[in-house]
């Protein structure tokens, strides 16, 4: 099968592929001379051998884009081996485009295209062709895979697809030097012809930039470009395809390019001579005066230091740059004197701080001028010989007395009089006074050392001509001491004095205080008062270090007999003149722990070692206040409330009421009575209804001889006693209207060794003493005292 296509590069020549190959190849073979497939018989006769041939023979098919003619566009013919011309072979296509791009005629094998293609969107088309039989649908020949390719037209111009473009290149750069380089796409088909080779150009920025015509590379054409004298240019790029040649397709881009800066100039004065004004009343470390040199560059390359460079205005002025503004800012470094200098003349020099050293043939990047400085004379406050003062004066000083002096000037020309006065907002002004003409301060009252040792108070000058100039000096006053406080003992709390201390034992250490001060430390001397009697109980010894020991005189003290017990202490300073003063020590008398180490009261002792304070104590007993009125009070309301002894609505004429209740043993005397049956004689006497109170009667003289119960029980028949019960049940009104069951049980005759209880024995004085358990230690001394009372009360 061969095909035949439409020449690729004449679009009105139509070829036909191997058209005498398909049909000449058995018209035109002499009959008397075989061929290579030819066999000669013997009689003479030729057989044909059929070499099997390939049934498709492919190229690839072209079609044109952007076809715009009025017919389908021929693309090429499909014919197979089997095709005799007589229709019996059925052409058939089909994948990318069959039938609706591509069309092909079944009978002859011609295939067109129907519509307008365009190579930049899609390049080629697969498909597959095969050839059946139109009467049997057979295949003729197998299916095969051929490639339609759309042919390249110059159809797309270049563009810049990232344009326009920003770009900087510094001023006087050298020529050649690379600024930018620019890139142009065309969608043609760029291994076909001529349709994408771009050549770029320059249309506008010429002289001063150049561009690669194959590279599109922008270079600088220009040397010595100054930004100061122009910055900014527009740079426009052509790119044309065709290789640049007449009817190619061109496109444009903008490339906006600025200069940058290099320092290339340096600063330079406006003036070489300034003149500044500065008053003398000027502070020092504050601006004075402004001055700034101009440079033409940006950024760091205007950068500026500033400096003075003679020694004259050094001293006196300095300057600094304004890193925003880059002046130069002229300050105060010492205080101006009309009257010393009236003028100074300052020599600035301002530098570049970033040199480039390319540049250096033009010279120094520096420039001075001279800047003269007039001092103005300018109306001052006085001026106070010091800067501060400090005077000191004795307490208890009469009112008047000279502290000290302070002195000022007018520092003008004019030397004006200066008046004196005291800042009246402060405190210790009401303390002083201040001559108005000589300074001289004085004390309006007595000073007391102990209440403010020192005073801070500010003096005031002014000129007698311009009061509202003002000068202030701070004075401080020391107030001196003098010997005029008594000493006292240190302590205000009471001494403590062991029961068990012993004559000559030491009780207590005293010192004493005193307010005054005592260059040489404080001297005190003790003594006990001498206008009383000798004290039985205490003396005093000076231990001559400014303290003072209490010593026992006498053995065993008692707190029951007497426990507070006070001492008078005289106390002499070591002042001149001496001063004495008398303090009344209270002693307290305590049983002290064992061997009198801690001398503290038990009591005492009980309540430091709980670590409880006094607030501690009152809230503890407030509660157990609190606790013991809830119980009494539910107690009380307990026994108001009168239950009924039977619930039950039944008739109880014929009930026996049974409790169930059982008794607490030998420690319940609240249930039962038992004196009754053990003593009924007693009981008799003893006879009280519990609803009322009973009567609480006195008896004087001697106590009757109170008789064992075991013998009453021998005199009284049970029996007997028993009956009279009953007889008081019977006639009792307070019962309830009912039997009630009441059982009295009596056990009997008691043992005749009669009752080992000690209630019932006779108490005999014990002789024995218990003062040994005092030397068991404390723990013992309690029981001592408790056995000791015992004995001290049978006695009694």
């Amino acid at each position: 099968m061969r095909i035949s296509t439409s020449s690729c590069l004449c679009p009105f020549l139509v070829c036909l592929c191997f058209i005498q190959r398909c049909y000449g190849a058995s018209h035109h073979v002499p009959a008397k001379v075989p061929s290579k497939n030819q066999t000669k018989l013997a009689n003479g006769e030729t057989e044909v051998h059929h070499r099997p041939k390939r049934g498709w023979i492919w190229n690839q098919f072209f079609v044109l884009e952007e076809h715009m003619g009025p017919d389908a566009q021929y693309v090429g013919k499909l014919h197979s081996n089997s095709d005799k011309g007589d229709g019996s072979v059925r052409y058939i296509l089909d994948g990318e485009g069959a039938g609706t791009i591509f069309i092909i005629d079944e009978v002859t094998g011609d295939i067109h295209a129907t519509k307008s293609l365009d190579r930049e969107k899609k390049t080629h088309y697969v498909l597959h062709a095969q050839a059946l039989d139109r009467h049997t649908e057979e295949a003729l020949e197998p299916k095969s895979e051929f490639i339609i390719k759309v042919q390249d037209i110059n159809d797309n111009a270049p563009k810049f697809p990232d344009g326009p473009f920003v770009a900087t290149v510094p001023e006087m750069s050298e020529v050649g030097t690379s600024v930018l380089q620019v890139t142009a796409t065309d969608a043609d088909d760029p291994t076909y012809g001529n349709s994408a080779r771009i050549v770029y150009s320059i249309l506008q920025g010429q002289p001063y930039f150049s561009v690669d015509p194959k590279t599109g590379i922008i270079r600088t054409a220009l040397a010595n470009m100054d930004r100061e004298a122009r910055e900014h240019y527009t740079v426009v790029i052509q790119a044309k395809d065709m290789a640049g040649q007449v009817g190619g397709l061109s496109g444009s881009t903008t490339i906006n390019i600025t200069l940058t800066d290099i320092n290339d100039n340096p600063p330079k004065f406006p003036q070489k001579n300034y003149q500044l004004y500065v008053p003398e009343s000027a502070q020092v470390g504050k601006p004075v005066g402004k001055i700034k040199a101009n440079d033409e560059d940006l950024g760091i390359n205007a950068d500026i230091k500033y400096s003075i460079i003679n020694s004259e205005g050094a001293n006196m002025f300095s300057i600094s740059t304004d890193r925003d503004t880059r002046e130069g800012i002229i300050s105060l470094r010492k205080p101006l004197n009309y009257e010393r200098k009236k003028t100074y003349t300052l020599h600035i020099e301002g530098v570049n701080t970033h040199v480039d050293p390319r540049f250096s043939y033009l010279g120094s990047f520096k420039d001075t001028a001279t800047l003269k400085i007039t001092v103005g004379d300018v109306d001052e406050a006085p001026v106070f010989s010091m800067d501060h003062y400090i005077m000191d004066v004795y307490e208890n000083a009469p009112s008047g007395t000279e502290v000290g002096t302070v002195t000022a000037r007018d520092p003008d020309s004019r030397n004006s009089p200066v008046r004196y006065f005291l800042d009246s907002k402060e405190e210790g002004v009401r303390y002083f006074r201040i001559d108005e003409s000589s300074g001289v301060i004085r004390t309006t009252q007595h000073l007391d050392r102990e209440d403010l040792s020192w005073h801070n108070i500010t003096a005031m000058a002014s000129e007698v001509d311009n009061p509202s100039l003002l000068s202030h000096v701070p004075v401080t006053v020391q107030v001196l001491d003098m010997n005029d406080n008594p000493p006292e003992i240190a302590t205000d709390e009471e001494v403590i004095v062991c029961e068990s201390s012993r004559p000559g034992q030491e009780i207590q250490t005293v010192t004493a205080v005193d307010k005054d001060d005592f260059a040489n430390g404080q001297r005190f001397s003790f003594a006990l008062q001498s206008q009383l009697p000798v004290n039985p109980n205490f003396t005093l010894k000076d231990n001559e270090d400014s303290t003072a020991s209490i010593i026992a005189r006498r053995r065993r003290f008692n707190h029951l007999t007497q426990e507070l017990y006070e001492l008078p202490i005289v106390v002499w300073d070591g002042g001149e003149p001496s001063l004495s003063g008398t303090s009344t020590l209270t002693l307290r008398v305590c049983p002290c722990q064992r061997h009198g180490r801690i001398r503290m009261c038990q009591g005492e002792a009980f309540l430091s070692s709980a670590g409880l304070s006094t607030g501690a104590l009152i809230a503890i007993l407030l509660c157990i206040v609190i606790l013991l009125a809830i119980v009494v009070l539910f107690i009380t309301l307990r026994r108001s409330k009168k239950e009924p002894l039977i619930i039950s609505e039944e008739d109880i004429r014929e009930n026996v009421v049974t409790y169930d209740d059982e008794g607490g043993g030998e420690e319940d005397t609240e249930a039962f009575d038992i004196i009754a049956l053990r003593n009924p004689a007693a009981a008799e006497e003893l006879k009280f209804r519990r609803d009322i109170r009973p009567e609480v009667r006195h008896h004087c003289g001697p106590p009757r001889g109170r008789r064992s119960p075991s013998v009453e029980l021998d005199e009284v028949d049970v029996h007997e006693f028993i009956k009279q019960r009953l007889v008081e049940a019977d006639m009792d009104t307070s019962v309830p209207p009912y039997d009630s069951l009441q059982t009295y049980a009596y056990e009997g005759q008691g043992s005749p060794t009669g009752s080992i209880s000690p209630l019932d024995s006779p108490g005999t004085q014990s002789e024995q003493d218990y003062n040994y358990l005092d030397d068991w230690g404390p723990e013992f001394q309690k029981l001592a005292e408790l056995y000791g009372e015992a004995d001290s009360d049978v006695t009694t």
